[in-house]
Protein backbone atom coordinates (compact mmCIF):
# COMPACT_ATOMS: atom_id res chain seq x y z
CA UNK A 1 0.00 0.00 0.00
CA UNK A 2 1.17 3.39 -0.90
CA UNK A 3 0.96 6.49 1.20
CA UNK A 4 1.46 8.94 -2.43
CA UNK A 5 -1.16 7.88 -5.21
CA UNK A 6 -1.25 8.75 -8.81
CA UNK A 7 -4.37 9.39 -8.69
CA UNK A 8 -4.19 12.68 -6.62
CA UNK A 9 -1.14 14.26 -7.43
CA UNK A 10 0.99 16.64 -5.78
CA UNK A 11 -0.21 19.65 -7.28
CA UNK A 12 -4.10 18.71 -5.91
CA UNK A 13 -2.79 18.46 -2.77
CA UNK A 14 -1.58 21.80 -2.67
CA UNK A 15 -4.29 23.22 -4.06
CA UNK A 16 -6.95 21.52 -1.50
CA UNK A 17 -4.66 22.61 1.58
CA UNK A 18 -4.79 26.04 -0.17
CA UNK A 19 -8.63 25.69 -0.90
CA UNK A 20 -8.78 24.54 3.11
CA UNK A 21 -6.61 27.47 4.32
CA UNK A 22 -8.29 30.02 2.45
CA UNK A 23 -11.46 28.71 4.15
CA UNK A 24 -10.20 28.61 7.38
CA UNK A 25 -8.84 32.76 7.35
CA UNK A 26 -12.46 33.94 6.12
CA UNK A 27 -13.81 32.15 9.01
CA UNK A 28 -11.19 34.27 11.05
CA UNK A 29 -11.79 36.96 9.80
CA UNK A 30 -15.53 36.72 9.85
CA UNK A 31 -15.65 36.42 13.24
CA UNK A 32 -13.32 39.69 14.14
CA UNK A 33 -15.76 41.70 11.99
CA UNK A 34 -18.48 40.31 13.39
CA UNK A 35 -17.03 40.71 16.87
CA UNK A 36 -16.30 44.34 16.01
CA UNK A 37 -19.09 44.96 14.59
CA UNK A 38 -21.61 43.62 17.92
CA UNK A 39 -19.20 45.44 20.68
CA UNK A 40 -19.43 48.67 18.73
CA UNK A 41 -21.56 51.66 20.38
CA UNK A 42 -21.62 53.80 17.52
CA UNK A 43 -23.53 51.84 14.97
CA UNK A 44 -27.24 51.71 15.34
CA UNK A 45 -28.97 48.09 14.92
CA UNK A 46 -30.01 48.45 11.79
CA UNK A 47 -26.56 49.40 11.09
CA UNK A 48 -25.71 45.99 12.40
CA UNK A 49 -28.47 44.15 10.74
CA UNK A 50 -27.25 45.53 7.38
CA UNK A 51 -23.63 44.27 7.62
CA UNK A 52 -24.45 41.33 8.92
CA UNK A 53 -26.48 40.27 6.24
CA UNK A 54 -24.28 41.74 4.00
CA UNK A 55 -21.55 38.95 5.66
CA UNK A 56 -23.78 36.35 5.20
CA UNK A 57 -25.21 36.89 1.57
CA UNK A 58 -22.38 37.77 0.04
CA UNK A 59 -19.64 36.25 2.56
CA UNK A 60 -16.42 37.24 1.06
CA UNK A 61 -17.24 40.68 -0.16
CA UNK A 62 -18.89 41.83 3.04
CA UNK A 63 -16.12 41.08 5.19
CA UNK A 64 -13.62 42.29 3.06
CA UNK A 65 -15.69 45.28 2.35
CA UNK A 66 -15.99 45.80 6.36
CA UNK A 67 -12.41 45.48 7.13
CA UNK A 68 -11.73 47.83 4.20
CA UNK A 69 -14.24 50.72 5.64
CA UNK A 70 -14.15 50.15 9.39
CA UNK A 71 -10.44 48.40 9.60
CA UNK A 72 -8.19 51.15 10.73
CA UNK A 73 -10.95 52.02 13.80
CA UNK A 74 -11.39 47.97 14.13
CA UNK A 75 -7.68 48.41 15.30
CA UNK A 76 -8.01 51.76 17.51
CA UNK A 77 -11.31 50.28 19.14
CA UNK A 78 -9.60 47.31 20.12
CA UNK A 79 -6.20 49.21 21.30
CA UNK A 80 -8.58 51.49 23.49
CA UNK A 81 -10.05 48.12 24.70
CA UNK A 82 -6.98 46.81 25.87
CA UNK A 83 -6.22 50.12 26.86
CA UNK A 84 -9.18 50.72 29.54
CA UNK A 85 -8.38 46.65 30.44
CA UNK A 86 -4.99 47.67 31.67
CA UNK A 87 -5.82 50.66 33.30
CA UNK A 88 -8.44 48.61 35.19
CA UNK A 89 -6.22 46.34 36.17
CA UNK A 90 -3.57 48.89 37.17
CA UNK A 91 -6.04 50.54 39.31
CA UNK A 92 -6.93 47.29 41.00
CA UNK A 93 -3.37 46.14 41.90
CA UNK A 94 -2.61 49.69 43.41
CA UNK A 95 -5.81 49.48 45.32
CA UNK A 96 -4.54 45.86 46.67
CA UNK A 97 -1.10 46.95 47.72
CA UNK A 98 -1.37 50.55 48.51
CA UNK A 99 -4.28 49.98 51.11
CA UNK A 100 -4.20 51.60 54.58
CA UNK A 101 -5.85 48.47 55.58
CA UNK A 102 -2.93 45.99 55.23
CA UNK A 103 -1.84 44.11 58.27
CA UNK A 104 1.76 45.83 57.91
CA UNK A 105 0.50 49.73 57.89
CA UNK A 106 -2.56 48.78 60.97
CA UNK A 107 0.77 47.91 63.00
CA UNK A 108 3.16 50.46 61.73
CA UNK A 109 0.10 53.28 62.62
CA UNK A 110 -0.33 51.74 65.65
CA UNK A 111 3.43 51.98 66.72
CA UNK A 112 4.19 55.30 65.83
CA UNK A 113 0.62 55.63 68.13
CA UNK A 114 2.46 53.97 70.82
CA UNK A 115 5.77 56.15 69.95
CA UNK A 116 4.38 59.38 70.17
CA UNK A 117 2.30 58.76 73.50
CA UNK A 118 -0.99 58.86 71.91
CA UNK A 119 -1.96 54.96 73.04
CA UNK A 120 -0.62 52.78 75.99
CA UNK A 121 1.14 49.36 75.70
CA UNK A 122 -2.05 47.67 76.31
CA UNK A 123 -3.95 49.40 73.26
CA UNK A 124 -0.66 48.63 71.26
CA UNK A 125 -1.20 45.08 71.58
CA UNK A 126 -4.70 45.26 71.18
CA UNK A 127 -4.63 47.18 68.22
CA UNK A 128 -1.68 44.58 67.19
CA UNK A 129 -4.01 41.58 67.43
CA UNK A 130 -6.80 43.25 65.65
CA UNK A 131 -4.40 43.54 62.72
CA UNK A 132 -3.20 39.98 62.45
CA UNK A 133 -6.43 38.58 63.31
CA UNK A 134 -7.30 36.95 59.81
Amino acid sequence: MTLASAEYPFLNVMATMLVFFCWVAWFGLLFVAIGDLYRRSDASGWAKAGWTLLMLVLPVVGVLLYLGIEGRRLHDRRRAREAAAERRFAGYVRSVSTSDTTSAAQIAEARRLLDDGVINDTEYQTLMRKALAP
